[in-house]
């Protein structure tokens, strides 16, 4: 019994076909994060983001990761495309894109006054691609080691990659369900703000658009994965997630996320017929043979225990007090993209400890207006700007408590205070994994938010 199950599981994960799928998506994917690298300064976020800024707000725990000085983010952001084109060609592949994973992965950890859910998720692709052969064909790399050129990969290279994708976009779905996305309240916010785009700016006020865009969003998410895993549906799957990523694309201008989306498709597709249509001077590898690595315990067991991480981190809120929707407590990581509009504004006071003077601090001569607005709904960067204050203080031999005073309202409700403003937040230790007590109990009520009366 356990010998047909080992041969079964063998037969599922190192079973060779044919790699076009992945060689194609190594060229699409190298142009795309050579296009994040430079399209990144000539769009001017380099400059908003990481060289204007004193200082960023980086993932608690990575303080040391903070912005080269001077025009240096500029030298490494550029860099980042040269690899990205390495990765394209497939010229020092493995070294291209290992530079590409490990500078993107510092850019990501340290800011978060821009986040976005791909770039975390391209973070994961990079570092999964690191290791995957997807050089063998197609390459700089396979024309001058033709010895290692190859036309087939083992089938668990194509079956992580799905794996990956498919928990994105389920988790994405499950956050959707909550009243203000079903009852088309989010969507309606989110194209209020496009009413001047050309042509399709009134078309999208309508009501109904709204309501169409939260429920393709919830059956999108939910169908698609297994929608193309299906020969029968597979075409048509391909042209609604065409569709729906171009929609994205215009309307939320989400850079490369939608064509990286897009670009997925590739291992759902016949090798065969990818190889016709692409590669035709490459031989369709059809051999099929089953060959298992000396490796494999630990290729097995590493995975493992990755894909348990993706799939517990997302989970992490439920077992934090209160709901996330409010306190934001585990909702980085955790694939809920697009859910909500929240505005908030923070006054931050400082009181001096042996005179209790209190004093409200000037924020505009310490941050952009672009991390002022990301202040007032994040209490991560309510406490770290806190422990800032406390340490620009001390310096100057002052020995200060720091106090916010923020209220935030959710999908176009009523503001409501956030923060306890009794609280010495500069005094206040960070628990990854743990509720805080000086964010003020939730007025949502069963993960619904109040409405404007």
């Amino acid at each position: 019994m356990h010998e047909t199950i080992y041969k079964a599981l063998h037969k599922l994960l190192f079973k060779h076909i044919d790699n076009s799928g992945l060689v194609l998506f190594r060229v699409v994917f190298g142009f795309l994060i050579a296009l994040e690298g430079f399209g990144a300064i000539a769009t001017g976020w380099v400059n908003k983001t990481l060289v204007a800024p004193k200082f960023t707000f980086n993932f608690i725990g990575f303080d040391f990761l903070q912005p080269l000085p001077g025009y240096g983010m500029y030298f490494y952001f550029a860099a980042m495309g040269v690899f990205g084109i390495g990765v394209m060609l497939g010229y020092k592949y493995r070294l291209s894109i290992f530079c590409f994973a490990l500078m993107w992965t510092c850019v990501y950890l340290m800011q978060k006054t821009s986040y976005n859910n791909h770039y975390y998720l391209m973070m994961l692709l990079c570092w999964l691609m690191v290791f995957l052969p997807a050089n063998k064909w197609f390459s700089i790399d396979a024309t001058q080691n033709p010895q290692g050129a190859s036309r087939a990969m083992p089938r668990w290279v194509m079956l992580v990659l799905i794996l990956q994708v498919w928990i994105v976009y389920t988790y994405a779905c499950i956050a959707k369900i909550y009243p203000d996305w079903l009852d088309g309240t989010v969507t309606g916010l989110f194209m209020s703000g496009k009413k001047d785009y050309w042509l399709i700016g009134s078309f999208l006020q309508q009501q109904w658009v709204h309501y169409c865009i939260a429920y393709v969003g919830i059956f999108f998410d939910a169908l698609i994965v297994p929608l193309l895993l299906w020969k029968r549906t597979r075409f048509v799957a391909f042209c609604i997630s065409v569709l729906f990523h171009l929609f994205n694309a215009v309307v939320f201008q989400i850079g490369i996320f939608p064509f990286m989306s897009i670009a997925f498709a590739l291992f759902f597709f016949s090798s065969k017929t990818l190889q016709q249509r692409f590669l035709p001077n490459k031989e369709h590898y059809s051999l099929a043979q089953v060959i298992v690595p000396s490796y494999k315990k630990m290729l097995v067991t590493g995975f493992s225990i990755y894909f348990i991480i993706q799939i517990a981190l997302p989970l992490r809120h439920w077992f934090i007090e209160d709901a996330v929707l409010w306190t934001e407590e585990g909702h980085r990581l955790s694939w809920r993209m697009m859910l909500r509009s929240k505005k908030g504004f923070t006054a931050i006071y400082t009181v001096d400890k042996q005179t209790q003077k209190r004093s409200k601090y000037n924020l505009d001569r310490l941050l952009t207006k672009k991390q002022q607005r990301a202040l007032g709904t994040k209490p991560d960067i309510i406490w770290q700007l806190a422990q800032r204050i406390k340490g620009l203080e001390a310096a100057k031999g002052n020995d200060v408590g720091v106090y916010a005073n923020t209220k935030i309202s959710i999908n176009g409700g009523d503001y409501y205070r956030f923060i306890n403003d009794s609280i010495d937040l500069a005094s206040q230790e960070w628990h990854h994994l743990k509720h805080h007590d000086w964010i003020l109990p939730s007025p949502i009520k069963n993960h619904t938010p109040p409405k404007k009366k």
